[in-house]
């Protein structure tokens, strides 16, 4: 077996200062030695030189009681136990390593857990046995620590005496930690707690109206995007239908072509051609890629891969947020359309909740309106893996200035870690079950008590009363001149004051009507 080095003392590492000095162990050592071309885990662990044991961001400091021998096998042990599975390592790991090393590593502890764990993976990832035999007898012990990650119940493996419970498969499988923050969310269980449950159904379906065009347009707005009322309202309707077709490619097109407005200058149907999301030099025309999509010729099975990951985790009652965040986000790296990967990612997690029955029939939850309200941090998140992965694709400039991928690329899509993902949907979420809805529900309900307000005084007809909201919305609750002496001539002075006292006392404590609603 060769031998690698993989102790080594630093105090910065890949431009990370470290806390404090110390030993790199684990996944990153593993990285660095082999020269693996994976992005460097969000979360580094170092042994200390102090023998200290904390976390801070980005860090796990250990004390030396935790320093692994520095051979392949004690590092990956060291890995699996402490760090959890990195899919995308250990499958550039195995690309870089022949069979016979890895049949060597696993003869080293042939029945020990986590042999028998790096033999599942090999054969799980790479498509093909290794010439040992089964283990006899043995008791089962599951793939994924769940203290470390999020799994499913899994399926047994006789051969490995592994039970497999990876939320994914070959082909698209992204990881989730457990950290903190998610735990937290989840312990509290967003779905038993939403709010919405507790408001009048008569009330519920009004306020879906506005909801559901708050959220077609949200989504377009992400976009930087404008769209008419027709366009909102027609996309409107396909996120009001979410949940009621099944997933499929087909389906993924029939919503593409509900987005694009104009089919002039789109290709519609999945890609044929190379992508990539960024700006052009504007002398040159040359892409400055901030992200590059799969290759074309990688979409088939990437998709069907996402797909049969999204069956499998419905089929086995997996958390629906994090459904949504591994599937929608998933979607949305790998950009199967020249054009609507955006709008049909935040569709899927329409979709996926819906299904799940995480919020009432015939309520639209909009959660693109809460990511446009937090719009920087979303780009944070689709950045964090995009740049990562920028690195070690290999690309050229194509003779209409776009990029051609020239490497092997596929693994990047199928085997990204999702914690951030899943964190930021867990926060928009809570922040739509706390604040999006009652805040439209709420605005409601006001909108009603004034208009019953002029309904009783001065029996004032709807439309009328629509207009006067958007006089008074516009200058803080008091009417222009203009309105006074045109469109509401009518009303005297004292009425005019009266009706701004009663507007001013239900909205502006509050906060200005939302626009949609003028």
């Amino acid at each position: 077996m060769k031998n690698y080095h993989f102790s080594q003392t630093i105090t910065t590492f890949h431009g990370r200062s470290a806390p404090e000095e110390g030993t790199i162990v684990g996944y990153a050592t593993i990285i660095d030695t082999l020269e693996l071309p994976v992005p460097i885990p969000q979360v580094i662990t170092l042994i200390s030189n102090k023998n200290r044991n904390y976390n801070q961001v980005g860090w796990i400091v250990l004390p030396s009681r935790y320093l692994p021998e520095a051979t392949l096998y004690k590092q990956l042990v060291f890995a699996l136990k402490y760090e959890g599975i990195n899919l995308l390592v250990f499958k550039y790991l195995f690309k870089t390593i022949d069979a016979e090393l890895v049949k060597q590593l696993i003869k080293i502890e042939p029945t020990g857990q986590y042999s028998r764990r790096i033999w599942f993976l090999y054969e799980w990832l790479m498509g093909e046995l290794l010439d040992v035999p089964d283990i006899k007898a043995k008791k089962y012990e599951p793939l994924v620590d769940e203290k470390q990650q999020f799994a499913v119940n899994g399926i047994p493996s006789s051969r490995h005496r592994i039970i497999n419970n990876l939320p994914g498969t070959p082909d698209f499988c992204p990881l989730i930690s457990k950290t903190p923050k998610l735990l937290k969310f989840i312990d509290v269980d967003l779905s038993k707690g939403l709010l919405i449950k507790s408001f009048h159904k008569d009330i519920l379906q009004r306020a879906s109206a506005f909801l559901l065009l708050k959220d077609s347009k949200a989504s377009f707005n992400i976009e930087g995007e404008n769209p008419g009322s027709n366009r909102a309202l027609r996309w409107g309707k396909a996120i009001a239908q979410a949940g009621q077709k099944q997933l499929s490619i087909a389906e993924l097109e029939r919503l593409q072509q509900i987005v694009i407005e104009s089919k002039r200058f789109t290709k519609l149907g999945i890609r044929k051609q190379a992508g990539f999301v960024g700006e052009h030099d504007r002398v040159t025309g040359e892409p400055i890629p901030d992200h590059i999509s799969a290759k074309w010729q990688d979409l088939k099975q990437l998709l069907q891969g996402l797909l049969s990951t999204y069956n499998h985790l419905e089929s086995s009652k997996f958390n629906s947020v994090l459904s949504a965040a591994v599937i929608a986000f998933g979607f949305v790296f790998i950009h199967p359309f020249v054009d609507g990967n955006g709008r049909i990612h935040r569709y899927l997690i329409h979709h996926i909740l819906t299904k799940a029955s995480f919020y009432p029939q015939g309520v639209v939850f909009p959660t693109s309106a809460s990511i446009l309200n937090h719009i920087e941090d979303y780009r944070k998140v689709l950045e964090s893996y995009s740049h990562q992965i920028l690195d070690f694709l290999e690309w050229e400039t194509t003779a209409d200035n776009n990029v051609e991928v020239l490497n092997d690329t596929i693994d990047y899509y199928k085997y990204y870690d999702a914690t951030l993902q899943a964190e930021f949907m867990c926060e928009s979420v809570l922040d739509t079950i706390e604040n999006i809805i009652p805040e439209e529900i709420g605005y409601l309900r006001r909108y009603d008590d004034f208009k019953k307000y002029l309904d009783d005084n001065f029996e004032m007809p709807d439309k009328l009363v629509a207009t006067l909201v958007r006089f008074l919305n516009q200058d803080d609750g008091r009417l222009s001149n203009r309105a006074k002496k045109q469109i509401f001539k009518e009303l005297s002075n004292a009425e005019i004051e009266q009706i701004e006292s009663y507007f001013r006392q239900i909205f502006l404590p509050i906060n200005k009507l939302p626009h949609h609603f003028l």
